[in-house]
Parts: structure tokens; sequence; C-alpha cells
């Protein structure tokens, strides 16, 4: 032989090298000891994936905790939390039932994604101020407020103001089912005896909380 490894790792020194006086290896220490050695570099690779599996499985596990919903599935969240508002408002604003036209709740939905689009938290970061204007003494009417993320400091502020029908057929259909109905009992009051429809335009207000940005308004129809 004219290479080998000591127990050491290290090459055995030559014949001319101890004067003789040192022994070879013999076969089996020679194959005993690079079995250990393939087993200690099997051990070391194992740990290594290892390793990388726990890695990957806390990345997941971040990237699970970090991840959330798109602001479109937010928006269409949202909507349906203004509808349910606005239905549970209509003894607020002296009516019967209040009307909401789907038209007004997409492009609530669309504006309020706009609006988003700049702040640091997306739509996660508003807080919504939710009024209804009958174009009366007293109006725009609070009728809720609504933070979209509770968990989350606002960045954002906005006051949505939403509009009564005061055109086309709706206001003439009204007055004539009112005047078809009897006259009202003490258990739903004259004030309550009609639907109020709402229009689809509406006034979008929004004020950054972080900074002293200016008030941007929107007139949306």
């Amino acid at each position: 032989m004219s290479c080998g490894h000591s127990l050491d790792g290290s090459f055995p020194p030559s014949p001319a090298e101890d004067g003789g006086g040192s022994k070879r290896l013999s076969w089996g220490s020679l194959l005993q000891r690079l079995a250990e050695l393939k087993g200690l570099n099997h051990r070391r690779c194992n740990d290594s994936d290892a390793g990388s599996i726990a890695d990957m499985s806390l990345s997941n596990s971040e990237s699970s905790f970090l991840s959330y919903p798109s602001e479109e599935s937010l928006a269409a969240e949202l909507v349906a939390t203004i509808e349910e508002s606005l239905h549970g408002a209509a003894h607020l604003l002296g009516c019967s039932r209040l009307l909401v036209p789907d038209s007004l709740l997409d492009h609530v939905g669309q504006e309020l994604v706009h609006l988003a689009v700049s702040e640091p938290c997306g739509l996660r970061g508003a807080l919504i101020d939710l009024c209804v204007d009958k174009g009366e003494p007293g109006s725009p009417r609070c009728v809720d407020e609504i933070a979209v993320d509770a968990a989350l400091v606002p960045t954002f502020h906005v006051t949505l103001v939403l509009r009564a029908e005061s055109g086309g057929l709706w206001p003439k259909v009204r007055r004539l089912f009112r005047t078809s109905r009897s006259e009202p009992t003490c258990e739903t009051p004259a004030r309550q005896q009609h639907s109020l429809r709402l229009s689809s335009g509406f006034r979008a207000m929004k004020r950054k909380l972080y900074c002293s940005g200016e008030l941007l308004i929107e007139e949306c129809s």
C-alpha cells in the first residue's frame, strides 16, 4: 500500500521516515476506519438536512403569520359590514326601512380600495365614519364608526357621506305609497311610516392620521 489513513486521520509515516519501527495499518483496521468516517459524514448530512427542514418550517410559519387577505376580499367584507350597519340604522334615520342600491355598495368598495392604495397598511388601517345625508336640517347624521382591523392602530380616517335619493321616480313612488296607506297606529309612529332609498352618489373624505396631510374630498356618482 502506498497510502492509507492512521487512526487519527493522518497519513502513517513511511518506513523510510520511521526507520521501519512503525507498523502499517492492517486491511481490517483501514476498512473499519473508513466505515467510521463514512458513518460520521452521513450523520452530519442528516443533521444539516434536519436543520434545513426546520428553517423551512419556520419560514413557512412566519409567511403564514404575515399573510393577510387581499384588498379586494377585505373590501368585500367591509362593504358587507357597511350594508349591515345601514340596515340597522333605519330607526336612527326616522324610517321603517333603508333601501341600499347594489351599485352604491360596489362604488363604495372600489373607492375604499382606491383611497387605501397609498397607505402603509392598506385598507386594514382605515377608520370609517358612516354618515347619511337626508337633505334635511341636522344632516348628515353619523350612523356607525367602523375600524377595519380593530387590532391595528388606524393610519387614515375616511368619512363616507351617503345621500338619500332626491330625484328620479323613487320619491314619487314613495309619496304615492304613503298616501295609499292607512293612518299610522301607536305601535308604528308616523315618522317611521316610510322607506328611505339611498342614491348611488356619495362623498368620501380622507385624512391621514400619521402626518399632517391635507384633507382629500372626492365626490363619487
